[in-house]
């Protein structure tokens, strides 16, 4: 009986025990659930997860115990209850108090039917249930004042809360990517429309994404960074393995590999690996100066391909616009877009007119133009495409990998592997050099295979050796190592890496940090060639435009004035400035002045009007809230005017408003308004009058604006989309000023000095035209103007072809132009034997930048599409940039000379030694001879001297007489100093042939490290100007020096050398040394025109 009742009590006590961890954990609940409760909002990131499964089940008795039944039977009814708010089970419960009593007396009753033996342990057991029962009682009811989520039954709670912004777009990446590449227009209603969509990525269709860092973060996590996955580059060991590929280097190394084992063979491993590892080296040595050239050369021009991938795009953010990196955009981004941009991402049209797009860049394989247009039923604008016309605005739905563009980017690598015709000719000479090398090491290898087996070999003792006397062992050894010599011979032609490689990697970083980036590096030939340049009048402006003058009718309005200004008037000209635009002006918190964006004309024209220069006293936006705008026709070259159809918000008056080239919209006008605000007819005289006004602006270097307007009533059931052209009023004149670059005239002059001719072609009037090329120096106030300097497009367009060939090149300015006209200008050009470069900024350009043998665009003001079209692309607009073309074009061409002429003075005497002394002595005193001074020739800056002389012709050959003279000279002195040593030298110093052979090779090396300054002039005989300046000319010198001094006095066994004395040194230098005067001297010995050589192919099919 005793144990049967310690048996239960230790029953008892582990369901208390049960019962008190399951009040501790619905104590956490509830605690958990009030600040949910509070908060209405997502759980704490403290408690990620709480799960209680189940509690522990109960004892049949307490099954059978019906007062206490709620707490487990009704439970789940409780629960029921409340989530669905039913009154009548609450009313079954006969109202909450009851409920909660009922509860607590089934507890005192379960308290009360347990033995225990503890009745003040039972009794706070108790009134912690009572305390827990009341809060979950009076939690349904905070749950339903508040509205709120209701709780799950307490049988099994599970919480998982993850960390999430509440803001973040909750839309499908993949489906939303779909959608617009494959122009899926159910998807998008799907989406609920593009203002839908806009809202769901959290973009205010108006302000743009209005977040912070942390926002745009968020968004490249969830749908991507606007960047491509560029394939790997080429390692520095593909470089390696190209450079081995070489006929030359294979044959070379084999040879090597044979001396070396050849000679570990007959003299042991100690030192029988001199003469084979030597060559090794040198192989070595020529094809890592080669791999690091062309390594140089792709890492700069991936840099380049970065800089020019790297373009500005213009979006709306935190209720402005913006320019931002193309990588910076991001999903939900709003993008402005014009004429000429190229769209940065995939997108859906917001908003915009004559909005259209070239997409024969995704769709097509040929170059033909695919224009599509974009509105509200196809909205769709995919990545890479252009703006051809129209503006507007974009949502951007996918970024970078996202985009079919992105996937044609990441298969295809920014590699520069075009075919450069003045690099493939070095090549072809290089080869021809080495080839003649090859010739001469046969002749070399043959003459002395015929002394050794005739017996006029000497061995190291000066023994005679016969070869057909000798074993079969030592004549393998000495027929290998008369091999490895002939061999060798041919290494000394091989140029130590690519010149052109190292030129155009030193040539591009240069340029870029002159804020010049070469797009096309086959130019870099014709840049030195260029003998004409068409500019555009924007590309020598400044763009810093304001207005200077402003007319009603016939009178200008002085600033006291225009407070007298009629009402009516007043508000025209605010309709005129601020609906027909493509500006906009923002107000900043922490300045005071609005900040424009737009064209330079649209800014110069809305700060005219939002500063109240003139006390118009108008807001923008205002006035563009007040009036719905029903067609707008974009600004573009061929109109030269820009216009729009807008109606007043409940209005039923319809307005067209124009604005562009005053003499154009004077001759749509039939009447104006005068200072007063009275309108009145234009007759012929006013409109003479007001003809002479514009001319003398234009006279003033001043553009001209004008306004017009009408206004219809709108017919009933008819929507009207066409702008009216006739029967206009004149709201008045602007005239702008906009200052040439001040840098323009020394540039005209210099170009004047170099004989390159500059012609401007505009699309403005002659009076304009004509006092901008006047104030640039285009044209000389001396010269007769008249005398066909100064023509219009429509007069040269009309031209037989006889005369443009006769008179293209007196014109200096074609005024009127047309994209056509310009065309028109650079074929005839070029078809009269000019190489021609043309400025450019704008879509209208693009033919003209393609048919040129140099096409510039500008970097700021210049659109994706001319940018796209053009070879160079000057990143600050400096017109003055052009010069530092024109100079780096003939540096890198004078550099290539200066290399040639080093390089073939190098490569003549050391065969030429190499031949006579293996037939005279049997021996060969230049085995192998490195000098990297010939890559440094190759990274001389641009003198003001290249700027003097005349473009470089077509038809010039790139080895011409001079360089003939200089090498000849310079050859013919070497190799005689070379031979009296060779014949002479043990008599004349009174040594054995081992310190001859030294003499001469180092003699020979001394040689071209003074002939290296001979070489940095091809004409001039400043030889020292500038010298300070290339530092690295003046390294590799001086490693040339040091290396010599170690090859000489410390590698004898290793370079086959004997130790030289300081008479000795100082006899190699001075006789290196007399190639300064010997220079000097050959240089005042005049040349013949004629070329000895035939031209060089350059470009053809451009120069065509």
């Amino acid at each position: 009986m005793c144990d049967q009742e310690n048996w239960s009590i230790t029953k008892t006590h582990k369901r208390w025990r049960l019962a008190y961890m399951a009040i501790c954990f619905n104590r956490i609940l509830i605690s958990l659930f009030m600040k949910v409760v509070k908060k209405n909002g997502p759980l704490l990131g403290t408690l990620s997860y709480v799960d209680i499964d189940h509690m522990q089940p109960m004892d049949e008795d307490s099954r059978r115990d019906k007062s206490i039944s709620f707490l487990h039977g009704d439970r789940e009814r409780l629960s029921d209850m409340v989530r669905d708010k039913n009154n009548e089970s609450l009313s079954e419960f006969e109202g909450v108090k009851k409920l909660a009593f009922g509860a607590i007396d089934g507890e005192v009753d379960l308290f009360h039917r347990q033995t225990v033996t503890s009745a003040k342990q039972r009794w706070r057991l108790v009134f912690r249930a009572i305390y827990c029962t009341r809060v979950l009682v009076s939690l349904p009811k905070k749950v339903l004042h508040k509205n709120a989520p209701l709780l799950r039954s307490l049988s099994y709670v599970a919480i998982d809360v993850q960390p999430i912004n509440e803001d973040s777009p909750n839309v499908d990446v993949k489906k939303l990517c779909d959608m617009v590449r494959d122009k899926d227009s159910e998807s998008l209603n799907q989406f609920g429309g593009v203002k839908k969509l806009a809202l769901l990525l959290g973009t205010d269709v108006k302000d743009g994404i209005k977040g912070g860092e942390a926002d745009f973060i968020h968004r490249q996590n969830v749908f991507g960074a606007n960047k491509y996955q560029k394939p790997p580059a080429k390692s520095f060991l593909s470089f390696v393995k190209e450079a081995f590929k070489d006929t030359n280097i294979f044959l070379l190394l084999v040879c090597a590999i044979l001396s070396l084992a050849f000679g570990i063979k007959q003299h042991g491993l100690k030192d029988g690996w001199y003469s084979g590892g030597s060559i090794v080296v040198d192989i070595f040595l020529v094809v890592l100066v080669s791999a690091v050239s062309e390594f140089t050369q792709s890492r700069q021009f991936e840099k380049l391909c970065t800089k020019s991938s790297d373009i500005q795009v213009e979006v709306v953010r935190d209720e402005r616009r913006q320019h931002i990196s193309i990588f910076e955009v991001v999903v939900g981004d709003i993008v402005c877009l014009k004429i000429g941009d190229q769209i940065p991402a995939d997108g859906l049209f917001l908003e915009g007119h004559s909005l259209k797009v070239d997409e024969s860049s995704m769709t097509t394989l040929t170059s033909e133009s695919n224009h599509i247009q974009i509105n509200e039923r196809n909205p769709f604008m995919l990545s890479g495409t252009k703006v051809m016309d129209g503006f507007g605005f974009m949502l951007v739905t996918s970024v970078g990998m996202n985009t079919a563009w992105g996937q044609m980017r990441s298969s295809t690598t920014c590699v520069f592997n075009e075919e450069i015709p003045l690099k493939a000719y070095l090549h072809k000479i290089t080869s021809y050099v080495g080839k003649v090398g090859l010739v001469v090491s046969a002749l070399v290898l043959a003459v002395l295979l015929i002394r050794y087996f005739k017996g006029d070999t000497k061995d190291d003792r000066e023994n005679m050796i016969n070869g057909r006397k000798t074993m079969f062992d030592e004549n393998m050894n000495a027929v290998v190592g008369i091999v490895a010599v002939a061999v060798t011979i041919s290494m000394v032609a091989i140029p130590e890496g690519s010149p052109m490689a190292v030129t155009l990697a030193y040539f591009m970083k240069c340029m870029m940090a002159d804020n010049v980036v070469v797009r096309k590096l086959s130019v870099c030939e014709i840049m030195g060639s260029v003998t004409t340049i068409c500019t555009n009048k924007t590309s020598i402006l400044a763009n810093k435009m304001k207005v200077m003058e402003f007319w009603l009718g016939t009178e200008v309005v002085k600033d006291n004035t225009s407070l007298d200004m009629a009402g009516d008037l007043r508000k025209l000209l605010q309709q005129a400035v601020s609906l027909n635009t493509t500006c906009t002006v923002h107000k900043s918190q922490t300045t005071s002045l609005p900040k424009t964006f737009g064209s330079p004309t649209e800014k110069a024209i809305l700060s005219w009007a939002e500063l109240a220069v003139f006390n118009l006293g108008m807001n923008i936006k205002e006035v563009q809230q007040s009036y719905k705008k029903i067609h707008v026709e974009g600004f573009n070259s061929e109109k030269k005017r820009s216009g729009v159809l807008v109606k007043k918000n409940n209005g039923k008056m319809i307005h067209t408003h124009w604005k562009g080239d005053a003499e154009m919209i004077l001759a749509m006008c039939s009447t104006y308004y005068d200072s007063t605000g009275v309108l009145k007819v234009m007759d012929e005289e006013k409109t003479l009058q007001l003809g002479t006004i514009i001319k003398n602006m234009a006279e003033k270097s001043l553009k001209c604006i004008a306004f017009a307007h009408k206004e219809v009533v709108e017919e009933s059931g008819q929507v009207q989309e066409k702008l009216e052209e006739n029967e206009l009023k004149l709201l008045g004149l602007v005239g702008l000023e906009d200052p040439c670059q001040p840098e323009v005239s020394k540039v005209v002059e210099s170009c004047t000095t170099a004989g390159v001719t500059i012609k401007m072609i505009t699309g403005d009037n002659v009076p304009i035209a004509k006092a901008v090329a006047l104030e640039c120096g285009i044209l000389n106030p001396d010269e007769d103007l008249d005398n066909e300097a100064v023509i219009e497009g429509v007069q040269f367009r009309n031209y037989s072809h006889e005369e443009k060939m006769e008179k293209i090149d007196k014109i200096r300015v074609m005024a009127r132009s047309s994209p056509s006209d310009k065309l028109l200008m650079v074929q005839c050009l070029k078809k009269k034997g000019h190489v021609v470069a043309v400025t450019g900024d704008g879509t209208n350009d693009v033919p003209a930048l393609k048919k040129a043998d140099i096409g510039l665009s500008m970097g700021i003001q210049g659109t994706e599409v001319a940018k796209e079209s053009s070879d160079i692309v000057i990143l600050d607009d400096n017109f003055a940039s052009v010069v530092t073309v024109l100079r780096w074009g003939r540096c890198v061409y004078s550099n290539i000379q200066k290399f040639l002429q080093f390089q073939l003075t190098l490569s003549i005497t050391a065969l030429v030694i190499n031949l006579v002394a293996a037939t005279y002595s049997g021996k060969v005193p230049l085995a192998a001879v490195h000098t990297l001074g010939a890559l440094a020739l190759v990274t001389e800056k641009p003198i003001e001297d290249l700027m003097k002389q005349p473009p470089i012709s077509p038809s010039e050959p790139l080895i011409t007489n001079i360089m003939w003279r200089n090498l000849i000279a310079q050859a013919l002195y070497q190799v005689t100093i070379l031979l009296v040593l060779e014949f002479w030298g043990r008599s004349i110093f009174g040594v054995e042939d081992n310190v001859k052979s030294t003499l001469i090779f180092n003699t020979f090396v001394l040689f071209q490290v003074f002939n290296e300054f001979n070489a940095r002039k091809l004409e001039d005989k400043k030889i020292f100007e500038g010298l300070l300046k290339n530092k690295l000319f003046l390294a590799i010198i001086g490693f040339t020096i040091v290396h010599q001094l170690v090859v000489v006095e410390f590698l004898k066994r290793f370079s086959n050398t004997e130790r030289l004395d300081w008479g000795q040194w100082g006899a190699c230098i001075v006789l290196a040394a007399f190639s300064w005067p010997i220079g000097w001297l050959v240089k005042c010995i005049p040349v013949s025109s004629k070329q000895l050589a035939n031209p060089r192919g350059l470009h053809p099919e451009r120069l065509a």
